[in-house]
């Protein structure tokens, strides 16, 4: 589970903000909110099921989303994939001449098999300046090793002995332990790799291949038919369909002579049959009508078949998802849907975690969203984010949360300029030309 990450000196970020999942003592007026959205790890600590993050186009919520990715790809890959002279594809904050040489920081606290595991590092485009590794239970937290630079600390951590030695000074630590088989190290690499999951809600395509996949399994292929069922898409069933593609060129290239059917070169392109009900004069259904998923059925609709597995899996396995413009091509009373998957015992018994930006602001409600599940990133007048929560601000018990949004009582709005204005320079300029 996510506790809580913090950044600093990365893309807009200049001071360090830090996003927590960690629940507030605020008791909200809808109970099912509070027995719902939370769930307790122990008797000081609950977290919370989900966050959303507002804010203006360009005030940093999609760098929020990037500063983990970043994280997750350098903590996966720094000690195999980077070479030694390198440099690490790192943006520092640039609109600053306070930090433009200064390192990015990292950190990550998180749940990973009942104890509590705070993980960071500083790193410039040259090298890893520090990192850390503390553990906690119920107990003190206690130091396993710190470096600074190339040297090494190691208070806890048997399974880094000798291995300082082999770590580049653009690799991570943590990293270079786990590839030597470290115990500790190699859980919390498995944690991120399986664990931590992020999408661009943009980009869903992409995402397909893990859908197509869950439908090998009979249970998970039910699974995400009465999802996308349940949404009301007009959809009754869904079919995956391996198809042969002949190529003629394929063929002549490695047997000569004239193509032949009885010879077929092929790759299987795999495509998705949705069917819907068809229906006679009368209103009475007749048959069934086949659909191509991508060709005939709506962006909207193929992004949610995109999502359905990872939604679905991390729901089944108790993940924690990340993703990036949820409610693009979305309907309102779709995305309030998804959200709801999660801020439910019913149908989160795992207690997975939805962490998400969006502009949808038919979502701000007292009745969706505890206010400590609301987050806001805004830039101040010198192009730095500033990443606030929404229980921060005292609100009246009948406060409606969008309208005072979109008023600009929390702030995180656009402030657009004075389009009419624009319009007549243009017809001033237009008599001239």
């Amino acid at each position: 589970m996510l506790i809580g990450f913090s950044v600093g000196n990365y893309k807009s970020f200049k001071e360090t903000v830090t996003l927590s999942m960690v629940a507030s003592s605020i008791t909200e007026e809808e109970k099912e909110l509070n027995e719902n959205n939370v769930f307790p790890i122990n008797d000081k600590l609950s977290l919370l099921k989900n966050a959303a993050i507002y804010g203006a186009n360009a005030s940093g919520k999609s760098n929020l989303i990037a500063a983990i990715n970043f994280m997750k790809w350098f903590v996966l890959n720094s000690s195999k994939e980077m070479q030694v002279s390198e440099a690490i594809d790192i943006e520092a904050f640039r609109l600053s001449t306070e930090t433009e040489k200064e390192p990015s920081f990292f950190e990550i606290v998180f749940l990973l098999e009942n104890k509590t595991f705070r993980y960071g590092f500083e790193v410039n485009a040259r090298e890893v300046v520090s990192e850390w590794l503390f553990q906690a239970d119920e107990s003190e937290e206690k130091m396993l090793f710190e470096r600074d630079f190339d040297n090494y600390i190691l208070d806890d951590f048997p399974e880094g002995q000798g291995i300082s030695d082999k770590t580049r000074s653009n690799a991570l630590f943590l990293s270079v332990v786990a590839q030597f088989n470290g115990k500790i190290s190699g859980k919390i690499l498995l944690w991120f790799s399986k664990t931590l999951q992020l999408i661009s809600g943009l980009q869903d395509t992409q995402y397909r291949k893990e859908t197509l996949e869950s439908f090998e399994n009979a249970g998970h292929r039910h699974d995400i038919i009465e999802f996308i069922k349940k949404l009301d898409l007009g959809i009754l069933d869904i079919d995956r369909v391996n198809t042969p593609v002949f190529s003629i060129s394929d063929y002549t290239a490695k047997y000569g002579g004239s193509y032949s059917s009885l010879y077929p070169i092929s790759e299987i392109k795999t495509t998705v049959q949705t069917s819907h009900p068809k229906y006679d004069a009368d209103g009475k259904q007749t048959s069934m009508e086949l659909f191509d998923m991508e060709k005939h059925e709506s962006e909207g609709t193929n992004k949610l078949f995109a999502l359905a597995g990872l939604l679905l899996d991390t729901l089944r396995r108790g993940k924690i998802l990340l993703i990036d413009e949820l409610d693009a091509r979305l309907h309102p009373l779709i995305t309030r849907e998804l959200i709801c998957l999660f801020n439910s015992n019913e149908t989160n018994p795992q207690n997975a975690q939805l962490i998400f930006t969006t502009h949808d602001t038919n979502l701000l409600s007292s009745k969706t969203f505890r206010k400590d599940q609301i987050w806001f990133t805004e830039k101040d007048n010198k192009g730095a984010t500033d990443l606030y929560s929404l229980v921060e601000y005292k609100l009246g018990k009948d406060a409606s949360l969008e309208s005072n949004y979109i008023i600009g009582k929390y702030g995180a709005i656009p402030f657009i300029g004075n389009f009419k204005e624009l319009i007549g320079e243009l017809h001033e300029e237009k008599k001239f030309v």
